[in-house]
Protein backbone atom coordinates (compact mmCIF):
# COMPACT_ATOMS: atom_id res chain seq x y z
CA UNK A 1 0.00 0.00 0.00
CA UNK A 2 2.79 2.36 1.00
CA UNK A 3 4.60 2.18 -2.35
CA UNK A 4 1.56 2.79 -4.61
CA UNK A 5 0.26 5.47 -2.21
CA UNK A 6 3.58 7.30 -2.25
CA UNK A 7 3.71 7.18 -6.07
CA UNK A 8 0.16 8.50 -6.32
CA UNK A 9 1.00 11.35 -3.95
CA UNK A 10 4.11 12.21 -5.94
CA UNK A 11 2.18 12.28 -9.23
CA UNK A 12 -0.64 14.34 -7.74
CA UNK A 13 1.91 16.82 -6.44
CA UNK A 14 3.41 17.03 -9.94
CA UNK A 15 0.04 17.73 -11.62
CA UNK A 16 -1.10 21.35 -11.53
CA UNK A 17 -4.29 22.13 -9.61
CA UNK A 18 -7.27 23.47 -11.53
CA UNK A 19 -7.38 24.59 -15.14
CA UNK A 20 -4.37 26.81 -14.57
CA UNK A 21 -2.39 27.50 -17.74
CA UNK A 22 -0.30 30.33 -16.31
CA UNK A 23 2.90 28.24 -16.08
CA UNK A 24 3.27 26.75 -19.56
CA UNK A 25 6.89 25.75 -18.86
CA UNK A 26 5.75 23.53 -16.01
CA UNK A 27 3.05 22.01 -18.27
CA UNK A 28 5.67 21.35 -20.96
CA UNK A 29 7.90 19.57 -18.41
CA UNK A 30 5.00 17.38 -17.33
CA UNK A 31 4.12 16.55 -20.95
CA UNK A 32 7.71 15.58 -21.81
CA UNK A 33 7.92 13.48 -18.65
CA UNK A 34 4.63 11.62 -19.24
CA UNK A 35 5.49 11.11 -22.94
CA UNK A 36 8.69 9.35 -21.89
CA UNK A 37 6.94 7.28 -19.18
CA UNK A 38 4.22 6.23 -21.67
CA UNK A 39 6.81 5.15 -24.23
CA UNK A 40 8.67 3.09 -21.60
CA UNK A 41 5.44 1.14 -21.05
CA UNK A 42 4.68 0.64 -24.74
CA UNK A 43 1.72 3.10 -24.68
CA UNK A 44 2.58 4.64 -28.05
CA UNK A 45 -0.58 6.66 -28.64
CA UNK A 46 -0.58 8.37 -25.24
CA UNK A 47 3.13 9.10 -25.70
CA UNK A 48 2.50 10.56 -29.14
CA UNK A 49 -0.39 12.74 -27.88
CA UNK A 50 1.74 14.20 -25.06
CA UNK A 51 4.71 14.74 -27.40
CA UNK A 52 2.55 16.53 -30.00
CA UNK A 53 1.12 18.81 -27.34
CA UNK A 54 4.58 19.50 -25.88
CA UNK A 55 5.87 20.33 -29.39
CA UNK A 56 3.23 23.10 -29.64
CA UNK A 57 4.80 24.90 -26.65
CA UNK A 58 8.05 26.92 -26.57
CA UNK A 59 11.27 24.84 -26.19
CA UNK A 60 12.79 24.61 -22.68
CA UNK A 61 16.37 25.68 -21.87
CA UNK A 62 18.79 22.90 -20.82
CA UNK A 63 18.58 23.86 -17.14
CA UNK A 64 14.79 23.37 -17.09
CA UNK A 65 14.52 19.99 -18.85
CA UNK A 66 12.77 17.34 -16.70
CA UNK A 67 15.25 15.08 -14.86
CA UNK A 68 15.24 11.34 -15.69
CA UNK A 69 12.91 9.33 -13.42
CA UNK A 70 14.44 8.13 -10.16
CA UNK A 71 15.10 4.35 -10.13
CA UNK A 72 14.04 2.30 -7.11
CA UNK A 73 15.81 -0.81 -5.83
CA UNK A 74 13.16 -2.94 -7.59
CA UNK A 75 13.70 -1.07 -10.89
CA UNK A 76 17.42 -1.80 -10.70
CA UNK A 77 16.76 -5.49 -9.98
CA UNK A 78 14.35 -5.79 -12.96
CA UNK A 79 16.36 -3.59 -15.35
CA UNK A 80 17.96 -6.39 -17.41
CA UNK A 81 14.72 -8.34 -17.84
CA UNK A 82 12.81 -5.13 -18.62
CA UNK A 83 15.34 -3.95 -21.24
CA UNK A 84 15.30 -7.34 -23.00
CA UNK A 85 11.51 -7.68 -22.83
CA UNK A 86 10.93 -4.12 -24.08
CA UNK A 87 12.99 -4.86 -27.20
CA UNK A 88 10.82 -7.94 -27.88
CA UNK A 89 7.68 -5.92 -27.13
CA UNK A 90 8.69 -3.27 -29.68
CA UNK A 91 9.02 -6.05 -32.28
CA UNK A 92 5.47 -7.22 -31.40
CA UNK A 93 6.77 -10.48 -29.86
CA UNK A 94 4.36 -10.14 -26.93
CA UNK A 95 4.44 -13.73 -25.57
CA UNK A 96 8.22 -13.65 -25.60
CA UNK A 97 8.29 -10.31 -23.76
CA UNK A 98 5.85 -11.59 -21.13
CA UNK A 99 7.92 -14.77 -20.62
CA UNK A 100 11.03 -12.82 -19.60
CA UNK A 101 9.06 -10.46 -17.35
CA UNK A 102 7.58 -13.19 -15.11
CA UNK A 103 8.23 -12.52 -11.44
CA UNK A 104 9.24 -8.86 -11.95
CA UNK A 105 8.15 -6.70 -9.02
CA UNK A 106 8.78 -3.08 -10.18
CA UNK A 107 5.73 -1.10 -11.35
CA UNK A 108 7.12 -0.49 -14.83
CA UNK A 109 8.13 -4.11 -15.51
CA UNK A 110 4.88 -5.46 -14.01
CA UNK A 111 2.82 -3.17 -16.25
CA UNK A 112 4.75 -4.28 -19.35
CA UNK A 113 4.27 -7.93 -18.30
CA UNK A 114 0.47 -7.55 -18.03
CA UNK A 115 0.20 -5.33 -21.10
CA UNK A 116 2.20 -7.84 -23.19
CA UNK A 117 -0.22 -10.60 -22.17
CA UNK A 118 -3.20 -8.40 -23.03
CA UNK A 119 -1.81 -7.45 -26.46
CA UNK A 120 -0.87 -11.05 -27.18
CA UNK A 121 -4.52 -12.05 -26.62
CA UNK A 122 -5.75 -9.15 -28.79
CA UNK A 123 -3.35 -10.07 -31.61
CA UNK A 124 -4.47 -13.73 -31.57
CA UNK A 125 -8.10 -12.65 -31.54
CA UNK A 126 -7.59 -10.31 -34.53
CA UNK A 127 -5.65 -12.94 -36.49
CA UNK A 128 -8.40 -15.48 -35.89
CA UNK A 129 -11.09 -12.94 -36.86
CA UNK A 130 -9.35 -12.16 -40.16
CA UNK A 131 -8.76 -15.84 -40.92
CA UNK A 132 -12.18 -17.20 -40.09
CA UNK A 133 -14.78 -14.50 -40.65
CA UNK A 134 -15.70 -11.89 -43.22
CA UNK A 135 -16.06 -8.45 -41.61
CA UNK A 136 -19.87 -8.71 -41.79
CA UNK A 137 -19.95 -11.92 -39.73
CA UNK A 138 -20.69 -11.50 -36.05
CA UNK A 139 -17.27 -11.74 -34.40
CA UNK A 140 -17.56 -14.49 -31.80
CA UNK A 141 -13.80 -14.63 -31.23
CA UNK A 142 -12.80 -13.50 -27.74
CA UNK A 143 -9.49 -12.46 -26.20
CA UNK A 144 -8.76 -15.53 -24.03
CA UNK A 145 -6.35 -13.66 -21.75
CA UNK A 146 -8.93 -11.19 -20.41
CA UNK A 147 -10.42 -13.26 -17.57
CA UNK A 148 -7.05 -14.22 -16.12
CA UNK A 149 -5.85 -10.63 -16.36
CA UNK A 150 -8.98 -9.40 -14.61
CA UNK A 151 -8.49 -11.81 -11.69
CA UNK A 152 -4.83 -10.85 -11.22
CA UNK A 153 -5.37 -7.10 -11.62
CA UNK A 154 -8.38 -7.03 -9.30
CA UNK A 155 -6.25 -8.61 -6.52
CA UNK A 156 -3.63 -5.90 -7.01
CA UNK A 157 -6.37 -3.27 -7.15
CA UNK A 158 -7.87 -4.40 -3.85
CA UNK A 159 -4.41 -4.29 -2.28
CA UNK A 160 -3.99 -0.74 -3.75
CA UNK A 161 -0.79 -1.80 -5.51
CA UNK A 162 -1.65 -0.45 -8.99
CA UNK A 163 -0.18 2.83 -10.18
CA UNK A 164 -1.94 5.11 -12.74
CA UNK A 165 -0.84 2.99 -15.72
CA UNK A 166 -1.87 -0.26 -13.98
CA UNK A 167 -5.31 1.17 -13.22
CA UNK A 168 -5.65 2.19 -16.89
CA UNK A 169 -4.91 -1.38 -18.03
CA UNK A 170 -7.35 -2.81 -15.46
CA UNK A 171 -10.02 -0.44 -16.84
CA UNK A 172 -9.33 -1.55 -20.42
CA UNK A 173 -9.68 -5.21 -19.40
CA UNK A 174 -13.00 -4.48 -17.65
CA UNK A 175 -14.30 -2.56 -20.68
CA UNK A 176 -13.36 -5.44 -22.99
CA UNK A 177 -15.35 -7.76 -20.71
CA UNK A 178 -18.35 -5.37 -21.04
CA UNK A 179 -18.22 -4.43 -17.34
CA UNK A 180 -18.87 -0.80 -18.20
CA UNK A 181 -19.82 0.57 -14.78
CA UNK A 182 -16.76 -0.93 -13.09
CA UNK A 183 -14.55 0.25 -15.97
CA UNK A 184 -15.75 3.86 -15.60
CA UNK A 185 -14.95 3.84 -11.86
CA UNK A 186 -11.47 2.47 -12.52
CA UNK A 187 -10.72 5.00 -15.29
CA UNK A 188 -11.83 7.86 -13.01
CA UNK A 189 -9.49 6.50 -10.34
CA UNK A 190 -6.68 6.25 -12.92
CA UNK A 191 -7.28 9.89 -13.92
CA UNK A 192 -6.98 10.92 -10.25
CA UNK A 193 -3.77 8.92 -9.67
CA UNK A 194 -2.11 9.93 -12.96
CA UNK A 195 -3.95 12.93 -14.46
CA UNK A 196 -1.36 13.41 -17.22
CA UNK A 197 -2.04 10.07 -18.94
CA UNK A 198 -4.32 10.87 -21.90
CA UNK A 199 -5.17 7.20 -22.55
CA UNK A 200 -7.31 6.95 -19.40
CA UNK A 201 -9.23 10.14 -20.28
CA UNK A 202 -9.82 8.89 -23.81
CA UNK A 203 -11.18 5.53 -22.60
CA UNK A 204 -13.51 7.46 -20.30
CA UNK A 205 -14.72 9.48 -23.31
CA UNK A 206 -15.72 6.28 -25.10
CA UNK A 207 -17.83 5.08 -22.15
CA UNK A 208 -19.80 8.26 -21.41
CA UNK A 209 -23.02 8.30 -23.40
CA UNK A 210 -24.66 11.60 -22.37
CA UNK A 211 -24.21 14.86 -20.49
CA UNK A 212 -26.03 13.50 -17.42
CA UNK A 213 -23.40 10.79 -16.97
CA UNK A 214 -20.70 13.43 -17.21
CA UNK A 215 -22.24 15.47 -14.37
CA UNK A 216 -21.96 12.59 -11.89
CA UNK A 217 -18.25 11.90 -12.46
CA UNK A 218 -15.85 13.27 -9.84
CA UNK A 219 -12.89 14.17 -12.05
CA UNK A 220 -9.53 15.53 -10.89
CA UNK A 221 -9.31 19.31 -11.09
CA UNK A 222 -6.32 19.65 -13.42
CA UNK A 223 -5.61 21.34 -16.75
CA UNK A 224 -5.95 17.93 -18.48
CA UNK A 225 -9.65 18.01 -17.58
CA UNK A 226 -10.09 20.92 -20.06
CA UNK A 227 -8.78 18.76 -22.93
CA UNK A 228 -11.02 15.91 -21.80
CA UNK A 229 -14.14 18.12 -21.62
CA UNK A 230 -13.45 19.61 -25.06
CA UNK A 231 -13.08 16.09 -26.49
CA UNK A 232 -16.21 14.67 -24.81
CA UNK A 233 -18.30 17.69 -25.85
CA UNK A 234 -17.26 17.04 -29.46
CA UNK A 235 -18.23 13.36 -29.08
CA UNK A 236 -21.59 14.21 -27.50
CA UNK A 237 -22.36 16.68 -30.34
CA UNK A 238 -22.29 19.64 -27.90
CA UNK A 239 -20.30 21.52 -30.50
CA UNK A 240 -20.69 25.09 -29.23
CA UNK A 241 -19.33 24.13 -25.81
CA UNK A 242 -16.51 22.14 -27.45
CA UNK A 243 -15.47 25.06 -29.68
CA UNK A 244 -15.47 27.41 -26.68
CA UNK A 245 -13.18 25.02 -24.79
CA UNK A 246 -10.79 24.67 -27.74
CA UNK A 247 -10.73 28.44 -28.22
CA UNK A 248 -9.81 28.93 -24.55
CA UNK A 249 -7.03 26.30 -24.92
CA UNK A 250 -5.69 28.14 -27.98
CA UNK A 251 -5.79 31.42 -26.03
CA UNK A 252 -3.96 29.71 -23.15
CA UNK A 253 -0.97 29.07 -25.43
CA UNK A 254 -1.68 25.92 -27.46
CA UNK A 255 -2.31 27.75 -30.75
CA UNK A 256 0.28 25.61 -32.62
CA UNK A 257 -1.19 22.28 -31.51
CA UNK A 258 -2.15 20.16 -34.53
CA UNK A 259 -4.30 18.02 -32.22
CA UNK A 260 -6.49 21.03 -31.29
CA UNK A 261 -6.66 22.24 -34.90
CA UNK A 262 -7.81 18.78 -36.07
CA UNK A 263 -10.42 18.59 -33.29
CA UNK A 264 -11.83 22.00 -34.27
CA UNK A 265 -12.07 20.81 -37.89
CA UNK A 266 -13.91 17.65 -36.73
CA UNK A 267 -16.27 19.81 -34.64
CA UNK A 268 -17.16 21.97 -37.67
CA UNK A 269 -17.63 18.77 -39.70
CA UNK A 270 -20.10 17.56 -37.05
CA UNK A 271 -22.24 20.70 -37.34
CA UNK A 272 -21.96 20.53 -41.14
CA UNK A 273 -20.17 23.86 -41.47
CA UNK A 274 -18.41 22.34 -44.47
CA UNK A 275 -16.53 25.40 -45.78
CA UNK A 276 -15.02 26.20 -42.38
CA UNK A 277 -14.05 22.56 -41.79
CA UNK A 278 -12.45 22.28 -45.26
CA UNK A 279 -10.37 25.42 -44.80
CA UNK A 280 -9.12 24.22 -41.37
CA UNK A 281 -8.23 20.78 -42.78
CA UNK A 282 -6.33 22.42 -45.66
CA UNK A 283 -4.41 24.54 -43.14
CA UNK A 284 -3.68 21.41 -41.08
CA UNK A 285 -2.32 19.61 -44.16
CA UNK A 286 0.11 22.50 -44.76
CA UNK A 287 1.37 22.28 -41.16
CA UNK A 288 1.51 18.47 -41.01
CA UNK A 289 1.58 17.13 -44.61
CA UNK A 290 2.24 13.48 -43.68
CA UNK A 291 -0.57 13.28 -41.13
CA UNK A 292 -3.04 10.41 -41.64
CA UNK A 293 -5.33 10.76 -38.58
CA UNK A 294 -8.65 12.49 -39.30
CA UNK A 295 -8.01 12.42 -43.05
CA UNK A 296 -11.03 10.12 -43.48
CA UNK A 297 -13.16 12.94 -41.99
CA UNK A 298 -11.53 15.36 -44.46
CA UNK A 299 -12.41 12.96 -47.30
CA UNK A 300 -16.06 12.86 -46.09
CA UNK A 301 -16.19 16.65 -46.53
CA UNK A 302 -14.64 16.46 -50.02
CA UNK A 303 -17.17 13.72 -50.85
CA UNK A 304 -20.15 15.82 -49.71
CA UNK A 305 -18.88 18.73 -51.83
CA UNK A 306 -18.27 16.33 -54.80
CA UNK A 307 -14.66 17.60 -55.09
CA UNK A 308 -13.34 14.75 -57.24
CA UNK A 309 -9.86 16.12 -58.11
CA UNK A 310 -9.10 17.02 -54.47
CA UNK A 311 -10.36 13.65 -53.19
CA UNK A 312 -8.32 11.84 -55.87
CA UNK A 313 -5.19 13.79 -54.86
CA UNK A 314 -5.77 13.01 -51.15
CA UNK A 315 -6.27 9.29 -51.88
CA UNK A 316 -3.06 9.07 -53.95
CA UNK A 317 -1.14 11.10 -51.39
CA UNK A 318 -2.17 8.88 -48.45
CA UNK A 319 -1.48 5.77 -50.51
CA UNK A 320 2.12 6.95 -50.94
CA UNK A 321 2.45 7.61 -47.19
CA UNK A 322 0.90 4.36 -45.91
CA UNK A 323 -1.58 2.34 -47.93
CA UNK A 324 -2.31 -0.10 -45.08
CA UNK A 325 -3.77 2.41 -42.66
CA UNK A 326 -7.49 2.31 -41.84
CA UNK A 327 -7.93 6.00 -42.73
CA UNK A 328 -6.25 5.50 -46.12
CA UNK A 329 -8.63 2.66 -46.98
CA UNK A 330 -11.62 4.83 -46.02
CA UNK A 331 -10.39 7.74 -48.16
CA UNK A 332 -9.94 5.42 -51.17
CA UNK A 333 -13.40 3.95 -50.46
CA UNK A 334 -14.90 7.44 -50.52
CA UNK A 335 -13.08 8.19 -53.78
CA UNK A 336 -14.58 5.11 -55.50
CA UNK A 337 -17.99 5.87 -54.01
CA UNK A 338 -17.91 9.39 -55.49
CA UNK A 339 -17.14 7.77 -58.87
CA UNK A 340 -20.20 5.50 -58.32
CA UNK A 341 -17.99 2.38 -58.20
CA UNK A 342 -19.80 1.06 -55.14
CA UNK A 343 -18.49 -2.53 -55.22
CA UNK A 344 -14.90 -1.26 -55.20
CA UNK A 345 -15.73 1.23 -52.45
CA UNK A 346 -17.24 -1.52 -50.25
CA UNK A 347 -14.12 -3.62 -50.83
CA UNK A 348 -11.89 -0.86 -49.41
CA UNK A 349 -14.16 -0.36 -46.40
CA UNK A 350 -13.94 -4.12 -45.80
CA UNK A 351 -10.15 -3.86 -46.00
CA UNK A 352 -10.26 -1.07 -43.41
CA UNK A 353 -12.29 -3.32 -41.11
CA UNK A 354 -9.82 -6.17 -41.49
CA UNK A 355 -7.14 -3.76 -40.28
CA UNK A 356 -9.33 -2.57 -37.38
CA UNK A 357 -12.70 -4.28 -36.78
CA UNK A 358 -13.65 -1.58 -34.24
CA UNK A 359 -13.22 1.32 -36.68
CA UNK A 360 -16.56 3.10 -36.53
CA UNK A 361 -16.39 5.22 -39.69
CA UNK A 362 -15.76 2.23 -41.94
CA UNK A 363 -18.85 0.34 -40.70
CA UNK A 364 -21.10 3.33 -41.34
CA UNK A 365 -19.62 4.07 -44.77
CA UNK A 366 -19.90 0.42 -45.74
CA UNK A 367 -23.58 0.54 -44.76
CA UNK A 368 -24.01 3.50 -47.12
CA UNK A 369 -22.35 1.56 -49.96
CA UNK A 370 -24.60 -1.47 -49.48
CA UNK A 371 -27.56 0.92 -49.55
CA UNK A 372 -26.35 2.23 -52.91
CA UNK A 373 -26.08 -1.37 -54.15
CA UNK A 374 -29.65 -2.05 -52.88
CA UNK A 375 -28.31 -4.75 -50.54
CA UNK A 376 -30.45 -3.80 -47.55
CA UNK A 377 -29.71 -6.83 -45.35
CA UNK A 378 -25.93 -6.25 -45.58
CA UNK A 379 -26.50 -2.52 -44.95
CA UNK A 380 -28.52 -3.27 -41.81
CA UNK A 381 -25.76 -5.57 -40.54
CA UNK A 382 -23.08 -2.93 -41.17
CA UNK A 383 -25.06 -0.18 -39.41
CA UNK A 384 -25.72 -2.49 -36.44
CA UNK A 385 -21.99 -3.14 -36.13
CA UNK A 386 -21.38 0.63 -36.14
CA UNK A 387 -23.86 1.03 -33.27
CA UNK A 388 -22.17 -1.80 -31.36
CA UNK A 389 -18.88 0.07 -31.63
CA UNK A 390 -20.42 3.43 -30.69
CA UNK A 391 -24.04 3.95 -29.69
CA UNK A 392 -23.60 7.71 -30.23
CA UNK A 393 -23.16 7.39 -34.00
CA UNK A 394 -26.25 9.16 -35.33
CA UNK A 395 -25.32 8.32 -38.94
CA UNK A 396 -25.75 4.60 -38.24
CA UNK A 397 -29.16 5.12 -36.58
CA UNK A 398 -30.21 7.35 -39.48
CA UNK A 399 -28.92 4.76 -41.97
CA UNK A 400 -30.98 2.03 -40.29
CA UNK A 401 -34.03 4.29 -40.55
CA UNK A 402 -33.41 4.68 -44.28
CA UNK A 403 -32.99 0.94 -44.86
CA UNK A 404 -36.27 0.15 -43.09
CA UNK A 405 -37.92 2.92 -45.11
CA UNK A 406 -36.85 1.12 -48.28
CA UNK A 407 -38.26 -2.09 -46.78
CA UNK A 408 -41.54 -0.20 -46.14
CA UNK A 409 -41.48 -0.83 -42.38
CA UNK A 410 -42.48 2.57 -41.00
CA UNK A 411 -42.69 1.57 -37.30
CA UNK A 412 -39.07 0.37 -37.36
CA UNK A 413 -38.18 3.52 -39.27
CA UNK A 414 -39.74 5.66 -36.62
CA UNK A 415 -37.72 4.00 -33.83
CA UNK A 416 -34.37 4.50 -35.59
CA UNK A 417 -35.08 8.05 -36.76
CA UNK A 418 -36.11 8.92 -33.20
CA UNK A 419 -32.79 7.63 -31.90
CA UNK A 420 -30.93 9.69 -34.53
CA UNK A 421 -33.01 12.75 -33.57
CA UNK A 422 -32.18 12.30 -29.87
CA UNK A 423 -28.48 12.36 -30.75
CA UNK A 424 -28.86 15.34 -33.11
CA UNK A 425 -31.88 17.33 -31.83
CA UNK A 426 -31.03 20.32 -34.04
CA UNK A 427 -30.42 18.48 -37.29
CA UNK A 428 -33.26 19.22 -39.70
CA UNK A 429 -32.63 16.05 -41.76
CA UNK A 430 -33.60 13.82 -38.82
CA UNK A 431 -36.73 15.90 -38.20
CA UNK A 432 -37.82 15.80 -41.85
CA UNK A 433 -37.28 12.02 -41.89
CA UNK A 434 -39.36 11.71 -38.71
CA UNK A 435 -42.09 13.88 -40.25
CA UNK A 436 -42.22 11.68 -43.36
CA UNK A 437 -42.51 8.61 -41.10
CA UNK A 438 -45.40 10.08 -39.14
CA UNK A 439 -47.05 11.03 -42.42
CA UNK A 440 -46.85 7.43 -43.65
CA UNK A 441 -48.37 6.29 -40.35
CA UNK A 442 -51.12 8.90 -40.87
CA UNK A 443 -50.15 10.75 -37.66
CA UNK A 444 -50.45 14.11 -39.38
CA UNK A 445 -50.37 16.30 -36.25
CA UNK A 446 -47.01 14.78 -35.23
CA UNK A 447 -45.75 15.16 -38.81
CA UNK A 448 -46.68 18.86 -38.79
CA UNK A 449 -44.77 19.40 -35.54
CA UNK A 450 -41.68 17.71 -37.00
CA UNK A 451 -41.69 19.75 -40.21
CA UNK A 452 -42.21 23.00 -38.32
CA UNK A 453 -39.41 22.15 -35.92
CA UNK A 454 -37.12 21.28 -38.85
CA UNK A 455 -37.78 24.73 -40.29
CA UNK A 456 -37.25 26.37 -36.86
CA UNK A 457 -33.81 24.78 -36.32
CA UNK A 458 -32.60 25.82 -39.79
CA UNK A 459 -33.62 23.54 -42.62
CA UNK A 460 -30.52 22.30 -44.47
CA UNK A 461 -32.31 20.89 -47.50
CA UNK A 462 -35.06 23.57 -47.64
CA UNK A 463 -37.79 20.94 -47.89
CA UNK A 464 -39.55 21.14 -44.51
CA UNK A 465 -41.82 24.07 -45.40
CA UNK A 466 -42.91 22.47 -48.67
CA UNK A 467 -43.78 19.24 -46.90
CA UNK A 468 -45.63 21.21 -44.22
CA UNK A 469 -47.53 23.18 -46.87
CA UNK A 470 -48.57 19.96 -48.65
CA UNK A 471 -49.84 18.57 -45.33
CA UNK A 472 -51.94 21.72 -44.82
CA UNK A 473 -53.24 21.29 -48.39
CA UNK A 474 -54.26 17.73 -47.58
CA UNK A 475 -56.10 18.94 -44.50
CA UNK A 476 -57.76 21.77 -46.50
CA UNK A 477 -56.03 24.40 -44.37
CA UNK A 478 -55.46 26.70 -47.31
CA UNK A 479 -54.36 29.79 -45.37
CA UNK A 480 -51.63 27.92 -43.51
CA UNK A 481 -50.53 26.20 -46.72
CA UNK A 482 -50.22 29.60 -48.44
CA UNK A 483 -48.28 30.94 -45.47
CA UNK A 484 -45.79 28.05 -45.67
CA UNK A 485 -45.32 28.43 -49.43
CA UNK A 486 -44.63 32.16 -49.02
CA UNK A 487 -42.05 31.51 -46.33
CA UNK A 488 -40.49 28.85 -48.55
CA UNK A 489 -40.23 31.22 -51.53
CA UNK A 490 -38.76 33.96 -49.35
CA UNK A 491 -36.16 31.53 -48.01
CA UNK A 492 -35.15 30.28 -51.45
CA UNK A 493 -34.78 33.83 -52.82
CA UNK A 494 -32.99 35.17 -49.74
CA UNK A 495 -30.37 32.39 -50.09
CA UNK A 496 -29.57 33.80 -53.52
CA UNK A 497 -29.88 30.31 -54.97
CA UNK A 498 -30.57 29.81 -58.64
CA UNK A 499 -34.25 29.06 -58.66
CA UNK A 500 -34.01 25.57 -60.02
CA UNK A 501 -35.43 24.25 -56.79
CA UNK A 502 -38.00 21.66 -57.78
CA UNK A 503 -40.75 22.89 -55.51
CA UNK A 504 -40.59 26.62 -56.31
CA UNK A 505 -42.93 26.16 -59.25
CA UNK A 506 -45.32 24.14 -57.03
CA UNK A 507 -45.33 26.98 -54.50
CA UNK A 508 -46.07 29.65 -57.11
CA UNK A 509 -48.82 27.52 -58.67
CA UNK A 510 -50.54 27.00 -55.32
CA UNK A 511 -50.26 30.68 -54.39
CA UNK A 512 -51.59 31.80 -57.77
CA UNK A 513 -54.66 29.57 -57.31
CA UNK A 514 -55.05 30.64 -53.67
CA UNK A 515 -55.01 34.37 -54.50
CA UNK A 516 -57.33 33.70 -57.44
CA UNK A 517 -59.86 32.11 -55.06
CA UNK A 518 -59.44 35.11 -52.71
CA UNK A 519 -60.06 37.39 -55.75
CA UNK A 520 -56.75 39.17 -55.18
CA UNK A 521 -56.06 39.64 -58.89
CA UNK A 522 -52.76 41.54 -58.61
CA UNK A 523 -51.14 38.96 -56.37
CA UNK A 524 -52.63 36.10 -58.38
CA UNK A 525 -51.32 37.44 -61.68
CA UNK A 526 -47.87 38.12 -60.14
CA UNK A 527 -47.68 34.47 -59.08
CA UNK A 528 -49.11 33.22 -62.38
CA UNK A 529 -46.43 35.18 -64.25
CA UNK A 530 -43.82 33.47 -62.09
CA UNK A 531 -45.37 30.09 -63.02
CA UNK A 532 -44.66 30.87 -66.67
CA UNK A 533 -40.92 30.78 -65.91
CA UNK A 534 -41.07 27.03 -65.12
CA UNK A 535 -41.64 24.27 -67.65
CA UNK A 536 -44.00 22.19 -65.50
CA UNK A 537 -46.32 25.09 -64.59
CA UNK A 538 -46.09 27.29 -67.70
CA UNK A 539 -49.40 26.25 -69.25
CA UNK A 540 -51.31 26.55 -66.00
CA UNK A 541 -49.80 30.01 -65.41
CA UNK A 542 -50.86 31.19 -68.87
CA UNK A 543 -54.37 29.78 -68.42
CA UNK A 544 -54.75 31.56 -65.08
CA UNK A 545 -53.50 34.85 -66.50
CA UNK A 546 -56.12 34.58 -69.28
CA UNK A 547 -58.85 33.92 -66.70
CA UNK A 548 -57.77 36.91 -64.60
CA UNK A 549 -57.75 39.15 -67.66
CA UNK A 550 -61.20 37.90 -68.65
CA UNK A 551 -62.63 38.56 -65.18
CA UNK A 552 -61.05 41.99 -65.06
CA UNK A 553 -62.55 42.84 -68.46
CA UNK A 554 -65.92 41.73 -67.16
CA UNK A 555 -65.52 44.33 -64.44
CA UNK A 556 -64.77 41.99 -61.50
CA UNK A 557 -62.89 44.10 -58.96
CA UNK A 558 -60.20 42.83 -56.69
CA UNK A 559 -61.63 41.70 -53.37
CA UNK A 560 -60.86 43.87 -50.34
CA UNK A 561 -63.02 42.25 -47.70
CA UNK A 562 -61.20 38.88 -47.80
CA UNK A 563 -58.70 38.74 -44.97
CA UNK A 564 -55.35 38.11 -46.60
CA UNK A 565 -52.66 38.50 -43.98
CA UNK A 566 -50.02 37.13 -46.32
CA UNK A 567 -49.13 38.34 -49.76
CA UNK A 568 -46.11 38.55 -51.95
CA UNK A 569 -44.77 42.05 -52.66
CA UNK A 570 -46.56 43.57 -55.63
CA UNK A 571 -43.47 43.64 -57.84
CA UNK A 572 -42.36 40.05 -57.97
CA UNK A 573 -39.80 40.48 -60.72
CA UNK A 574 -36.69 38.32 -60.80
CA UNK A 575 -34.66 41.16 -59.28
CA UNK A 576 -37.02 41.80 -56.41
CA UNK A 577 -36.89 39.11 -53.76
CA UNK A 578 -39.68 38.74 -51.25
CA UNK A 579 -38.76 40.34 -47.95
CA UNK A 580 -41.91 40.34 -45.86
CA UNK A 581 -41.75 37.87 -42.96
CA UNK A 582 -44.97 36.16 -42.00
CA UNK A 583 -45.94 35.39 -38.41
CA UNK A 584 -44.99 31.75 -37.78
CA UNK A 585 -47.37 28.96 -36.94
CA UNK A 586 -47.66 28.42 -33.24
CA UNK A 587 -45.88 25.07 -33.14
CA UNK A 588 -42.34 25.96 -32.17
CA UNK A 589 -42.86 25.04 -28.53
CA UNK A 590 -43.72 21.44 -29.37
CA UNK A 591 -40.93 19.02 -30.15
CA UNK A 592 -41.63 15.54 -31.49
Amino acid sequence: IGRAGAMAAAVMAAAPGGADFSDLREIKKQLLSVAERSRERGLQHSGKWAAELAFALEPLPLSELPPPPVLTEEDARDLDAYTLAKSYFDLKEYDRAAYFLRGCKSQKAYFLYMYSRYLSGEKKKDDETVDSLGPLEKGQVKNEALRELRVELSKKHKAQELDGFGLYLYGVVLRKLDLVKEAIDVFVEAAHVLPLHWGAWLELCNLITDKEMLKFLSLPDTWMKEFFLAHIYTELQLIEEALQKYQSLIDAGFSKSTYIISQIAVAYHNIRDIDKALSIFNELRKQDPYRIENMDTFSNLLYVRSMKPELSYLAHNLCEIDKYRVETCCVIGNYYSLRSQHEKAALYFQRALKLNPRYLGAWTLMGHEYMEMKNTSAAIQAYRHAIEVNKRDYRAWYGLGQTYEILKMPFYCLYYYRRAHQLRPNDSRMLVALGECYEKLNQLVEAKKCYWRAYAVGDVEKMALVKLAKLHEQLNESEQAAQCYIKYIQDIYSCGEVVEHLEVSTAFRYLAQYYFKCKLWDEASACAQKCCAFNDTREEGKALLRQILQLRNQGETSSTDVAAPFFLPASLSANNTPTRRVSPLNLSSVTP
